[in-house]
């Protein structure tokens, strides 16, 4: 990996803190996708069939705006993409941000953010947001306190792969 660029979601801050401490391990820049219109707590409801979130993720081709401040995609080699895991998989925003730039011949590595569920198939549905020449990694979850040294070994164990 040379050039390496850290983007991430953060609906509430926790993936936010998360890809800031990775950004600086990686000595990567860092980009933030943001929704166009904020999520409000009521948005992010999961126990509400009607809350945006829940709307959103039950719709597999919900693509909410983003706003576009031009990430530079082209310049960066890797790209980690970061978020919080809703209902098992990444929030269709990162479709939205995926499907937004062209990733062709990029390695994309995923890391994520949850109070209890792993990945489940979130590579699959990101799969069809990139060019098929891009490379997703699973990566990791990062939950929890994350040290620094800890987030460069994990970057560092990337660069060998």
């Amino acid at each position: 990996m040379s050039k390496i660029l850290v983007t991430y979601f953060s609906a509430s801050g926790v993936t936010r803190r998360v890809a800031e401490l990775l950004a600086e391990a990686a000595k990567a820049d860092i980009y933030e996708i943001k929704p166009q219109v904020p999520y409000t707590e009521a948005d992010l409801n999961w126990q509400d069939n009607k809350s945006r979130s829940s709307m959103e993720m039950a719709d597999k081709s919900s693509r909410p705006a983003i706003v576009d401040e031009d990430a530079g995609i082209g310049a960066y080699d890797t790209v980690f993409v970061g978020f919080p895991i809703w209902w098992y998989i990444a929030p269709t925003i990162i479709n939205t941000f995926l499907e937004r730039y062209d990733f062709a011949g990029k390695t994309i590595v995923l890391f994520a953010t949850s109070g209890s569920s792993g990945m489940g198939e979130t590579v699959k549905y990101l799969r069809k947001s990139v060019d098929s020449s891009a490379a997703i990694i699973e990566g990791k979850m990062l939950n929890g306190k994350q040290t620094m040294g800890g987030l460069a070994e994990w970057v560092n164990s990337l660069k060998t792969k």
